[in-house]
């Protein structure tokens, strides 16, 4: 039984948000195979899983998470202070890939 099956589809359609596209996950996406998102605050790890497998058809060996800590920003004369976010890093298994500028 796979991943994806144990969850509703609509559900895990919220789960990733955004591809985190910097100079450090491109680094990892060459190296490891590692691919990073931006993920929704509750989401967990099996839940990532399932999501990254069911919207790319791809299997997925591990996920990592992280919480980044928002900083803070002066906003005229007031401070103010982004928002924390999660982050997932999401090992493919070998031969698998994602492309992110592929249309369908």
């Amino acid at each position: 039984m796979t991943a994806a099956k144990k969850y509703n589809p609509d559900q895990l359609m919220n789960v990733l948000l955004a591809p985190v596209v910097s100079e450090k996950s491109t680094r990892v996406a060459d190296k490891d195979r590692q691919y990073v998102f931006r993920v929704a605050d509750q989401a967990t790890k099996p839940e990532i899983k399932a999501a990254v497998e069911l919207l790319f058809k791809t299997k997925v060996d591990s996920v990592t998470v992280s919480r980044v800590k928002g900083k803070q920003k002066r906003f005229g004369r007031t401070m103010g202070r982004r928002s924390n976010w999660k982050k997932a890093y999401v090992r493919l298994a070998a031969g698998q890939e994602i492309n992110f500028a592929a249309t369908e």
